[in-house]
């Protein structure tokens, strides 16, 4: 199979880190590394947490195990997730981790206009490029509180105008997460929700993929009729607003109307919106084309 991208790897690292952190805080062992982390990934979430004053300094060899200070042991903690989590599925496998070790868990998400972004983004000393902002705003999956149960301790703040009021907002979510720890019996009905909240998105991802691989193609054949640039223009836009109407349609289920069946074999959700909407930019390539 292939490997993982660097990210996927170092976020998956991360997370065995947390849950040995989380585990021995737990048990009150020492803390020891994971088997399938490497080293420096290792040694860096150590001085993060020598540099949050959980660790003592004096322990500097992390395969001899790790001692916590007074502080770590004797007062409640709070563990801060400071990413992007774009997808729910990221966020999910952190929510697994609570409810496994019966901890508390809570999602705070600051909610910011594009234009924003990206104006803070050019201020930021080593900025990314604007098409990354670009691509993670369309990517981005807000906390769905009435969808999914295991949300519900999730804040949405408005970024750009932040107050007072906030902060009351915040300490108020955290102490509530605090009082109503994660119950481990809750995981029948909330990772079936869950499950089918991944598995909706991957479907949606894999038509959104196919669709716009038969744009380009589609594109790429007219192009060879030597249509004019404007409607190459007009063309393009029909076919991803075409796009736009199929994958919506898949997202709230109502692909049924665009079902598919051949010698009684129905395909799935997925396969039966590519087909369908393979058929219509093929009419809307056409209709260009027979000019």
């Amino acid at each position: 199979p292939p490997q993982p991208s660097l990210w996927k790897r170092s976020r998956r690292e991360l997370l065995q880190c947390l849950e040995r952190l989380v585990r021995a805080l737990v048990t009150g062992d020492r803390l020891s590394a994971p088997a399938p982390v490497a080293q420096p990934a290792w040694e860096r979430f150590l001085a993060c947490c020598r540099g949050q004053g959980l660790l003592s300094s004096a322990e500097s060899h992390a395969g001899a195990g790790c001692c916590w200070t007074h502080a770590a042991a004797s007062r409640p903690l709070y563990l801060i997730l400071d990413d992007n989590f774009y997808y729910q599925s990221m966020r999910y496998e952190v929510y697994q981790l609570a409810r496994k070790y019966s901890l508390s868990f809570c999602q705070l998400f600051l909610e910011c206009p594009l234009e924003c972004c990206l104006q803070r983004n050019r201020l930021r000393s080593h900025p990314l490029p604007d098409q990354t902002i670009y691509l993670m705003a369309r990517k981005i999956e807000m906390p769905d509180l009435k969808k999914n149960a295991w949300e519900r301790n999730s804040l949405i703040l408005k970024s750009f105008d932040c107050t007072s009021e906030d902060n009351e907002q915040v300490i108020s979510l955290l102490a509530s997460a605090l009082e109503n720890p994660v119950k481990q019996n809750e995981e029948n009905t909330e990772q079936k929700e869950a499950d089918r909240a991944i598995c909706a998105a991957s479907t949606v991802h894999q038509a959104d993929q196919t669709c716009r691989r038969i744009i380009s193609q589609a594109m790429k054949d007219a192009k060879d009729k030597n249509i004019l640039p404007s409607e190459m223009k007009s063309l393009a836009e029909e076919l991803n607003k075409l796009k736009a109407e199929f994958l919506e349609d898949l997202r709230q289920g109502n692909h049924l109307k665009h079902q598919i069946c051949i010698q009684n074999q129905c395909f799935d959700p997925a396969t039966s919106v590519i087909s369908s909407f393979q058929h219509e930019a093929a009419n809307v390539v056409n209709k260009y084309i027979l000019k």
